[in-house]
């Protein structure tokens, strides 16, 4: 087991990865003209791989979302943030946990694109998980309960900001208007609201029985700027994604870490 030093340095570096991939996600959301390409997380690294010592780079973000993953199944599973023994907290403990795999899956993709160096390492996304989801036992269901989730989490996530309920964990003070702040709020609102487009893309993808009608970040942008005055609505949301990935760096500079103990494991286990 890392030195709680060695963890803490684990931990930040995961928060600083997923900064960087928000970075590059809303600069190809306000750069999409341009650039080409899907605002998307595969998207960011392929784009990110192009560039010079693109493979270094890819490594390093696959390494550093690793640590993340280490965090969030440490958040998770021992429950470091000490989160109350209610449904409440299991649920927000399920949550991490949740996104622990969605972090390893992006952790192997840039793993291997660095290894492949420019190689394809597959979409996945969330049509993909849509598609794995139908396939299961009431697949349909499972869909719509997964959209809901999306939407639960768009708005605990947005409310999140706006309420600066953000500096529980923090070593910040959120009563303040600093720039910090500030960005967290923004950032954090704007990812709420795309989680909660979503999800109810996973929801129009139950009711159709159709896995391609669910999608991602990319596709709750396309849609939008679909909006009447979709272009101004487009580009504050874009700016939100990256003021998120700054918000990372927030969290990277003043999250409280707390190294999981063999205590905090023991006491989850049944008795």
């Amino acid at each position: 087991m890392p030195s709680p030093q060695n963890f803490h340095m684990i931990a930040r570096a995961g928060y600083a990865a997923r900064g960087i991939v928000f970075l590059l996600i809303a600069a190809l959301a306000l750069f999409s003209g341009l650039a080409g390409g899907k605002a998307d997380s595969q998207s960011a690294l392929t784009t990110l791989l192009q560039q010079p010592l693109g493979q270094i780079w890819i490594a390093l973000i696959g390494l550093g979302l690793a640590g993340f993953v280490v965090w969030r199944l440490a958040q998770s599973i021992a429950n470091t943030d000490g989160q109350d023994e209610d449904a409440k907290g299991y649920l927000i403990r399920a949550a991490l946990f949740g996104s622990a795999i969605t972090y390893a899956g992006l952790a192997l993709s840039a793993l291997t694109l660095a290894l492949q160096a420019g190689g394809q390492s597959g979409s996945g996304g969330e049509q993909g998980l849509a598609a794995w989801i139908m396939q299961q036992p009431f697949g349909r269901y499972l869909a719509g309960i997964v959209g809901v989730g999306f939407i639960i989490g768009g708005i605990v996530t947005a409310a999140k900001g706006i309420r600066r309920k953000f500096d529980k964990y923090l070593d910040l003070d959120a009563s303040r208007n600093t720039p910090a702040v500030l960005i967290s709020i923004y950032g954090l609102v704007a990812r709420g609201v795309v989680f909660a487009i979503v999800g109810g893309f996973f929801l129009y993808a139950a009711f159709t029985v159709n896995p391609d009608q669910a999608g991602g970040t990319a596709e709750a942008l396309t849609w939008v700027r679909q909006l009447p005055l979709g272009g101004v609505i487009y580009t504050i949301v874009a700016l939100g994604l990256g003021a998120f990935g700054l918000y990372n760096f927030v969290e990277a500079r003043y999250r409280r870490i707390r190294m999981p103990q063999i205590s905090d494991l023991k006491a989850q286990l049944p008795t």
